[in-house]
Order: C-alpha cells, then structure tokens, then sequence
C-alpha cells in the first residue's frame, strides 16, 4: 500500500509541476512538493492556502491556486483515506462536520455543481416590481405617440419593431438571475418583453397569468394591471393600424429575404435565349434572376421563340414555379398580366413525406378529405445547393459518339457542355461532392472547467453487487438460454415448413396440360411458402388463457360501505386524523391491499381538510393515478373529474369543485415548479414512495423546504416497505404510523446450489407445486413479457403432455402491456379442483394484491433501465433484486393464509449478493430534464440540494455538459432564456429543443406530430402469432430517410383516414395510443401558441425536418463502420440499427437516433439518416469539420484491413502461419 501511494504522490507532483509550467513557465519538481506540503499543513483549507502565499508574497494567479488545491484534494492520498474512511465508519458526533467538510471539499473540486442558488422572489414582490413597470410602460406609451406623431409629420416611414423577428439560438447572452433577465436590460420594447419578464419559478402568458402545460389560464394578482397592459398593447395596435389612414403616407415596401414558393412577383425580362426569357425579381432583396421557360409563357398555344412574346426590359408578372438550389423556375402562363392575379392557385401540398395515400390516391391538401390551414413553406431558404456529380472524360466521350451516330438525342443530355450548363444556370461551375469529416470538440463549458476530466474517473453507480456471483452469472445465461429458444423454435417452423412446401412438384404442375391455371405455382410462391407463418392463429395456452367469458376486475357480493370497512386501515381512522391533525409530516407504513391509497384522502375530506384546499396524492404511474380516482370516484358516489379527479401529463380530469385530485409525481413536480408553495394544497400524500422515482426525490426535497413556509400544509408518506426509518431520519423524525396487514408466517425456502437456467428451474418447481402441495395459488415473478410470453407457452405444453388425470392448472400471465381486460383474469377465482398460477412482473411485489396465493416462487431477478453517463447509453438488463424486494416478494404469500416461498437461489447469495435496499432511480437515470426543471425553480447549487440519496457526480455534470450544449445553459451556467422555454415543455430536453428548433425551419407542423409520437409508446401493435401481417402493413409507412419520417407517415395516414378506428385494426395500430398523441400534439400546440410561434409546414421538404432533429439528438450521432453496424462519433461506441427500423438493410453513412438501448447488443431505436454537416451547423460548440492539412482522429485510428481467403482464417496470409508443403521440388517452401 506504501509503495501505491508513493506512486500516487509522484503522480500528483508531476501533475502540480506541469500546472505550474503552464501558468509560470517554471518546471521545478521541488516547488511543486513545497506547495503541495503547505495545502496539506492547512489542513485543506482554501482560504488558509491563499493567505499563506500572498503573506510570502509569492504573486500566483488565482486559477493556479484553485487548480493546484482541486488536484490535490482529487489525487492525494490523504484525502482519498479520509474520504474511504468516512465512508466505512462515522462516528455519531462527527459525522456531521465529515459531511459538511466532504461537502465543501467537492464543491471546490466540482464548482459547476455549486453555483450559488438564485433567490426566489415571492409572488407580492413581483407583482409590485410589474405594478412600477406598468407605471413605467404607460409613460413609454406616451413619449411613443409623441414620437410616432413627430415621425407622420415628417413624413418618414416608422420602423415596426414589434415584428423584428427573433432569434431563438442566440441565447447564449443573459443576465446573471434568471428573474430579471428583461428586466435589467432596460425593459426593452418588443413583443416578448412582458412574457420573458418572467421569474424562473413562474410562467406568465401575455396577460401575466400563470399558464400550465394544459394551457389553462390561472389567474394571479392584478387583473386590473393586465387589463391596463392589454390596453396599451391595443392601443398600440390600433396606431399601428392606422397610421397609413391618419397621416396619408405611403405604406413602406416589404421585401423578402429569398424568393417565396408560388408566390406572384412583378418583373423585367433580361435576356431572350431560344429556350426562354431571364427575368429579374422585384420584392425581393438584392438581384435575383429566374427563368421563364417557353413551355411557360402562353397557355393553350404553342411559342416557337420567347421572342414572340417579350423582349428585353419590357416588365411581366411571373410566379415562382420550383426552386432546386440557386435555380428559380418561373411561369406566366398562370398569372393574369393585366392583373397579376394567380391563375391557378397552388393547392397545399401534403405534410410529410409520404405524399400518397395508403389507398394509391394522392392527397389533395395537407390531410387528404380534411381541410388545413397550415401554411405550407416549400423551398430552398437556408438549403444547400443540390450537389451534382460531374461526368469524367470518359463518359462525356461515350455520350458525344452516341449523339454523333444519331443513337440518342442532344437534347437529353443538356448538362453536357459545361459552358451551355453555366449560361442556363448562372452557376458557372459544378459543385464537387465532398465528403465532410468531422470531431468532438475537446473544449469544455467554461463553468465545468477542469472538472469534466476529474468525473471521467469517478466510478459509477454499481447496479449489481456482486458482478462476478452466482446470481449474476446466472442471469446473463438465462438471457442467452431465452436467445437460443428463440433461434431453436424459429428454426423447427422453418424446418416445417420446408417439409410441407417440398411436397409441391412445381415441374410437374407446368407440364401438366389439364391443370387449372390458379393451380400452378412459381418458385416465388415456394419460398414464400417456406417462410414461417406464425399468424394463422392465436397460440393455444393464450386461447386457454383467454376464455369465452371476460370479467372485469374481482367479484363479490359485499356493497362498496361493506367493502371500505372490511380493509384494515378502517380500524385506525381516527387515529390517524389525530395524527395528520398533530404532526405536519408524518409516515405511514402499510402492505399492500390495506387501503391507504383509496381510503387515506377520503378521511381527511371527511375530516374537513378538503374545504380549505385539494389533497393532493401521487402515485408513481400514470395508469395507477387514473384506476385509483375512479375506484375512489365510484366510493364517493361523484361523476369521475367532479369531486374526485385525476391529473397525468397530456391529461387533466379535474374541476373547480375537485376535493381530492390523483396525480402522477412528475405533474406534482411541475406544479411546484409554478408555485412553490402550492397554495392550492392543504394535504399532499406521496404515496407508493418506496419505488423512489426521481420525480419522487426531488418532491422530497422541494417538499422540505415547503412545509417550512406553510405550516398548514400537512405532508404524508405512505410506503409499503419496512424502510421506513430512512424515511423518518429525512424529515426530522417525523412519527411512523403503521397499519397492521392481513399477514400470516410464511415460511422460506432456498435452493441448495445455484440455478444455471433459473427459467426451467422456475417451471418445474410450478409443476411440482401443483402435483404435491395442497390447495392454494401460486406467484411466479419474471424479468419481462417475452420471458412470461415463453413460460405460459412451456408450461401449457408441458401439463398438457401430462394428460386429464392431472388437476387443472390455469396459466395467466400479467405484465404492462397486457390488455387491461386480461389483467383482469388474475383476480378470477380458480376452477374447483383446479389451481391458478400468476407469472407476473416486479408490479405484483406492491402494486396489485392477489388473493388465494399461498405460494411464491422467486427467482431473484428484474429487469431494469441503467444509464452510463460516459456512453450517454440506457443498458436495459437482468440483474439480481435487493434483500428488501426479496421480503416483499415473499410477503406476497401470506396475506390469505400460511404461504410458502421458494427462492431459486442459496441462502449465500441472498446474503452477500443482493444489495439490502434497491438503487433510487435519481442514482441509474439520465438527469438532465431534472437539473433543467431544478434550474427552472432556481436551484443552481446541486451539491448542497437536499437528496435522500445524492446522485453520481458524473451523472450531473454529463447533464450540465448536455444543456450547455442544448444552449439551455450559459457560460456561468445558469439557465437561458431558450432553457427557460424548453422547461416549460414536459418533455426531454433535446425534443423540447427539437420542437422549438423547427419553427425557425418552417417544419414545426411536422416537427408536432414526430414529437408527439415520440413522447408516447410504440403505436405499432406486433402479436407474436401475427408478427409477418404486422411487418408487412408497417412497411407501408415506410420512409427511406428513417424513422422518425415514417412516424409522421403513420400520424398523417391515420388523418387522412379521419381518425378512423377500424383503419388502426387494419394496419396494426395500437388506437388507444395513437389518440393519445393527439392528445399530446394539442397541449404541445397550446405550447406553441402561448409563445406565439408559427406553425408551418415544410410540405414535401423533408430535410428540413431531418435538420431539425439534429439541433436536439446532435450527441446521439453515429457513422457507419467499415467492419460491421456503427460507431457513435461521441464515445466511438459500436452500436447497430434496430431490425424493426425503416433504414434497416439500406444503412446511410450518418445517421441520429432518438435512444440507445442495450439488450442482446447495442440497438438504436428511431433512427434517421442526416448529413455530418447538419450536425456542425446545428452544434458548433459541441462539434468542429476536421481539419484538412492533417488527419482527422478517426482516420489515425483505422488501419488497413488485409484481404484473406474467406474460407480460411484472418491471420492465414501471415508468414508465420504459412507451413511447408514437402522438401521436394514444386512444393511449398517457406520455412
């Protein structure tokens, strides 16, 4: 150990030496031992270190003294021991002080995660500071008319600033608070200054009324002064209006940037050629030519010469017809001379890609049979030039004697002869093709500098405990075992079907004279036949499953009064309104089926707290928070939104006469991102809060800080573990309240040794079960719906194969995506005589209560999401559970009566393997619209931030590093005016970017639907028995360009078909989906709105699109690899495209994809081809072209790959590999 941390010292004396050679130019190795002796003997101490040298006087700059002291409390060794040890053991009296110097230390080591909090301005004060800047406007208003009258009496045309039009990218210049961003830059004049005044915690629309993610107004102190604004506003627009009328002055020109798609322009003919008249522009800014084309100058009648027409400098009216680069087309045969009038209007174009209907009609405006006023921006604004390949020698010679024999025509080639090419098109010269090479960017944000490399060596948060144990062994062989089962059954229906299709004599057919036409086969027919057709029918076990009679959730006899007073929480209401009524935060601790969801908001409106406020409850899922407000709903007696209502993201069934309100914790979180003191509240329960989602975390924190400033508000958290201390310790040693369950011993049993295929184990303890053990259900969890999917069909099989003398065993399966009817079934009591086995997901441990199961059987494992921060990758993975979920499982046995639980693994393993508690989802997820929202609310000191459980610190700075690079952060890294806006969409950052990118690129209609879709859950519905009918339809939509293209084809195609729900049945839509992205594209739409950006669409101008979503997705980039899939051009990652996606087997050289997820291999899902040039313009700090003079470091880093013989090995050619054939004459003689 001596001699590592020798090494460690040498290390951080050379790293000392180098900083002090680049700050001074001093390279002294003894210097650098010095300084390094004297941060020590100030025992870390900053402020002591700085004082030391400027008593010596010793002139260093402020940035080496910061650097040296990072570098030495990162590498010292006596730090790294003293960090190790307060990890290991803290004493009760010091463990305080070890914090708070741990915490000092890291906030000078990461400085980017202490910026210092922006103070929160309360609601009075705001509304005074707009009050003064309202008495400030009116009197602006006045000097205006003042000068707006001045500037009519002298004729001079006013300059509009109100339209200037405004640049979101440039956000990088802002104030230091994001409070009083316009506010401090003079309380400029322009349209968005009294919605950008806006404090970071609140949102106002124009009239300075809070505005949720619904669009709904909530209105907030001072309607008088609103309407004293709107005043003002429309007074100014009436002088506007009417400024032409009361001072008779002509109107000013109005010129375009570039010239507008069908759009009537007047013009001067420049030139006659014999193929038509060159026509100079007028409305437009600087000199722009087009071409009339003598098809294009008279309509119904033949122009044998342009000259017949016009002549040089004689003016015409033409209409802009195609725009293809710098080439402008132009036509006067569809423009009234006299007038100018359009002859033929144009129609709207589609939106999308896809311009036919699935039908093969083409679409006649945007929607097909349904009207759109979206206006359509179609042509080359911002587009580069279409690049042309130029013809070598070679060709131009082959094609010159073509035309000389008088085999083909001159005028099919007119691109021939480059000078008659430079004449038509003005361009002189061919574009060569390039092929752009381009790197990430080694700068850091100048806020994290110097800290990005330090996180690269901080470890991760280990998900497995045990990497190289049993468990984990054990769970990466099940996956593979789940592959070859896949590839076995896939190659037994090929090997079947191969056999019925090589009874067929396709010979003998067609020499037969009297066979019947319809009769005869093609070898196409013979290979399709050969395919596996998995579709004819439904799978037996799911038929089985399935039934003819359908129930719908449990049965019984009792009334809903009978019911609510047979759960066990009914025995402790009053005990638990005193203990709301004593306590202003307390736990509550119960099993699962006790009644603490339905029941607790109900007592405490009985109790009279829903008079003064709502009670508000979370729930961790969205499905949870709809099904528990309509149980309560139906309890209550009330019409679901009146009294009991829910809200979730896209979705709000609430009222102004809602008492009790359901909602998810992420629409809890952005609620108090508008008021952070929700004053609407007089109780908030956070229930389910031992699943520990981020959203959950960070109300902790924020609701920590609440209580303190409302001391009416009471805080309950309901948690079906037993970790409730943890929980008591975080909020000031509240009391726990415990609600005794219906619980009875259950008795454990382990494995002997380990389970190598935990599956198979798994079946065959549930056939064992149910041939030797009494009366009683039985509870199987698995990792995911495949898995689940694979054991009914098994485990059907298997009890089949058994014959009617054994008892039935009726197999249900229940996972997320099963239909809820199904679910339903697995509260159905079994058959007399018979049994019911559950194989369910980790959402049977808490979330559901199945009566009648008396066994459980526990392989130890779940499938979940972790994020690595240094490949920027979510890694969907089998690992093994906590100790905590273990007892939870087991738990599930004995809530009828005595259970068993039968665990797949040994009792070692249980204890040295499985962590005591899960990982929180703040500590294994991608942070960033997280830090984004906390931003918002102007939190800015991450370190100091209350979390239960802090997360990595290079998760947050990989979040910091993304929104800088989003430009939702500026150099200092606090939140801009773009980062503002893009908080206020309930999205991912990188699509709120999106979104907001694409009004700029006249695509934000399309943009609309492509994010509305991505925001929900595949809409394509693939039933295992169904899989090649399903593929076949989806590839209808397909679009060359990707997946997100084909996504817009999908919505657009379900539009044309007038949201049909049969046309969602016929190309194997999921209805219940797709409606629910029209849902989210009208909130995000009411978004836009409040912001007052234009919705357009880009018509059949896709790559506007593809531009667009390279603003947000810049850093998901990936490059083809010569060897095999891709490489991301962040990390250099291998990573390939998902089978299901469009671009599938017609791979482009760059493409982005929307998520990276790691199952058998690295998969990008929604995938879109781009152009690496995109990615430097929509990104320039993050990524730079490669420079030219010398090799790019992706070209140092490929090698020559050497031809070898495909037959044999790769290293065969090698000398060394090459043996001698004989010593005789003729033979091989390398030696």
């Amino acid at each position: 150990m001596d001699d590592l941390e020798s090494l460690e010292l040498f290390s951080l004396v050379s790293r000392v030496t180098n900083e002090f050679e680049n700050h001074l130019g001093i390279a002294d190795k003894t210097l650098a031992e010095f300084v390094i002796d004297q941060h020590l003997k100030c025992n870390g101490k900053f402020a002591d270190f700085k004082k030391f040298f400027d008593d010596m006087g010793g002139e260093f700059p402020q940035s080496l003294l910061e650097s040296v002291d990072r570098m030495v409390l990162t590498m010292h060794p006596k730090y790294k021991g003293k960090k190790a040890g307060n990890d290991k053991e803290h004493s009760h009296g010091n463990e305080d002080m070890d914090l708070l110097d741990a915490l000092e230390q890291k906030s000078r080591v990461f400085k980017g995660l202490a910026v210092p909090d922006t103070e929160k301005r309360w609601a009075e004060e705001d509304y005074i500071d707009r009050q003064a800047a309202d008495e400030a406007d009116a009197k602006a208003d006045a000097m205006e008319d003042t000068f707006a009258m001045l500037e009519g009496l002298a004729g001079k045309p006013k300059e509009d600033k109100s339209y200037a039009p405004r640049n979101d990218r440039g956000t990088r210049k802002r104030s230091r608070s994001p409070e009083h961003n316009d506010y401090d830059r003079g309380r400029r004049r322009d349209k968005y200054r009294s919605r950008s005044r806006s404090r970071s915690g609140t949102r106002y629309n124009k009239n300075d009324d809070f505005v949720d993610e619904f669009g709904r107004s909530i209105e907030k102190y001072g309607s008088r002064e609103d309407s004293r604004r709107n005043g003002h506003s429309d007074r100014r627009r009436r002088r506007d209006r009417d400024e032409d009328d009361d001072f008779r002055r002509p109107p000013p020109v109005e010129l375009d940037d570039h010239p507008v798609l069908f759009k009537v322009y007047d013009g001067t003919v420049t030139g006659v050629k014999d193929f038509g008249a060159f026509v100079n522009l007028k409305g437009v800014k600087g000199k722009v030519d087009g071409l009339v084309h003598v098809s294009a100058m008279q309509e119904g009648a033949r122009v044998n010469h342009p000259s017949d027409l016009v002549s040089r400098g004689q003016p015409v009216k033409v209409k802009v017809a195609s725009i293809e680069g710098t080439r402008i087309g132009l036509s006067m045969k569809e423009v009234d001379q006299a007038t100018g009038r359009d002859l033929v209007p144009q129609k709207r174009l589609a939106s999308g890609a896809n311009m036919e209907r699935l039908d093969g009609g083409f679409s006649d405006n945007n929607y097909g049979s349904l009207a759109s006023d979206v206006p359509v921006i179609e042509g080359s604004r911002g587009r580069p030039m279409r690049n042309r390949k130029r013809m070598t020698s070679p060709e131009r010679w082959e094609i010159r004697q073509l035309i000389a024999s008088g085999v083909v025509s001159a005028a099919d080639y007119p691109d021939l002869d480059e000078e008659y090419n430079a004449t038509l098109t003005g361009e002189g010269t061919f574009e060569e093709e390039e092929d752009i090479d381009i790197e990430v960017k080694d700068e850091e944000p100048p806020f994290l500098a110097g800290q990005t490399k330090q996180s690269l060596e901080l470890s991760p948060i280990r998900v497995v405990k045990a990497p190289d144990g049993s468990m984990n062994r054990s769970a990466m062989a099940g996956t593979n075992l789940a592959k070859e089962r896949r590839e076995l059954k896939q190659q037994e229906a090929q090997d079947k079907a191969a056999e019925k299709a090589a009874d067929v004599d396709l010979n003998a057919q067609w020499q037969d004279p009297m066979v019947a036409p319809e009769e005869r086969k093609f070898a196409a027919d013979l290979r399709s036949a050969q395919q596996p057709k998995q579709d004819e029918a439904v799978p037996e076990w799911k038929r089985a499953t399935m039934g003819k009679n359908t129930s719908f959730g449990k049965r019984t006899n009792m009334s809903i009064k009978q019911q609510r007073e047979s759960l066990p929480v009914y025995k402790f209401r009053k005990q638990l309104l005193d203990a709301v009524r004593d306590n202003q935060m307390m736990i509550v601790v119960g099993d699962t089926g006790s009644g603490k969801t339905t029941q607790l908001t109900q007592y405490l409106a009985e109790g009279g707290y829903g008079n003064n406020g709502i009670i508000g409850c979370t729930q961790p899922r969205r499905v949870a928070a709809m099904s528990v407000a309509k149980r309560v709903a139906e309890e209550v007696g009330c019409k679901l939104g009146a009294e009991v209502g829910y809200t979730i993201r896209f979705e709000d069934c609430t009222s102004p006469d809602t008492k009790i309100k359901y909602m998810t914790d992420g629409m809890l979180q952005r609620e108090i991102l508008l008021d952070p003191d929700l004053k609407r509240y007089s109780v908030i329960m956070l229930d389910e809060a031992h699943e520990r989602t981020i959203a959950t975390d960070i109300l902790f924190g924020l609701l920590k800080k609440t209580v303190k400033r409302r001391p009416d508000l009471r805080l309950i958290i309901t948690s079906a573990t037993l970790d409730a201390e943890k929980f008591s310790e975080y909020f000031h040693g509240c009391p726990i309240f415990s609600i005794p369950g219906r619980t009875f011993p259950v008795e454990v049993m382990y494995s002997k040794e380990p389970e190598s295929d935990y599956l198979d184990a798994a079946l065959i303890t549930v056939m064992q079960i149910h041939l030797t053990e009494p009366q009683g259900d039985i509870l199987l969890f698995l990792t995911g719906q495949e898995e689940i999917d694979t054991a009914c069909e098994i485990l059907f099989e298997r009890m089949k194969a058994l014959g009617p003398s054994v008892p039935e065993l009726v197999v249900l399966p229940v996972y997320s995506a099963l239909p809820s009817e199904m679910q339903s079934r697995i509260f159905d009591p079994a058959p007399p005589g018979g049994r019911k086995v559950v194989i369910a997901t980790n959402i049977a441990e808490t979330s559901i209560t199945i009566d009648q199961i008396y066994y459980v059987i526990d392989p130890g494992f779940v499938k979940q999401n972790a994020y690595d921060p240094k490949l920027g990758m979510d890694s969907l993975v089998v690992t093994p559970i906590s100790q905590a979920q273990a007892k939870q499982r087991a738990g599930r046995a004995g809530r009828t009566g005595p259970g068993k639980c039968f665990r797949l693994y040994t009792e070692a393993a249980y204890q040295s393997e499985m962590l005591p508690t899960s990982i929180p989802e703040i500590q294994r997820q991608n942070l960033s619209h997280t830090i984004l929202m906390l931003k918002a609310m102007g939190i800015n000191d991450l370190l100091h931030f209350d979390f239960m459980d802090p997360p990595p610190t290079n998760t947050m700075l990989t979040a910091l590093e993304e929104l800088y690079a989003l430009s939702a952060l500026d150099d200092e890294g606090l939140l801009t005016r773009l980062g503002r806006k893009m908080a206020d969409f309930p999205m991912e950052p990188a699509l709120a970017k999106v979104l907001i990118a694409s009004v700029d690129a006249g695509c934000s209609d399309e943009m609309l639907s492509i994010v509305a879709m991505l925001s929900i859950q595949s809409v394509f519905y693939r039933p295992k028995e169904k899989q090649q009918q399903a593929d076949q339809k989806k590839s209808k939509f397909h679009d060359p360009h990707g997946d997100h293209l084909t996504l817009l084809n999908v919505y657009n195609g379900w539009k044309n078909a007038g949201f049909n729900n049969s046309w969602c049945f016929e190309n194997f839509i999921q209805a219940r989906q797709i409606k629910r992205a029209q849902d989210v594209r009208q909130q995000l739409l009411g978004i836009m709105n409040r912001y007052k950006h234009r919705i357009v669409s880009c018509g059949r101008d896709t790559m506007k699109v593809r531009q667009s979503l390279c603003t947000g997705f810049f850093r998901n980039a990936a490059r083809k690899d010569p060897q095999e899939g891709y490489k991301t051009l962040v990390e250099g990652t291998p990573v390939y495209l998902h089978p299901s996606s469009a671009m599938f087997g017609k791979p482009s050289e760059h493409v982005i994809y929307h998520t990276l997820v790691l199952t058998s291999k690295e998969y990008m899902h929604c995938t879109t081809a781009i152009e690496p040039k995109w990615l430097v313009e929509a990104a320039p700090t993050f990524f730079k072209v490669a420079p030219t003079d010398r090799l790019s470091k992706r070209k140092k880093a490929e090698r020559i790959q050497p031809l070898h013989n495909r037959f044999a090995g790769e290293d065969d050619w090698r000398i060394s590999a090459q043996r001698r054939q004989g010593r005789g004459g003729g033979g091989g003689t390398w030696g």
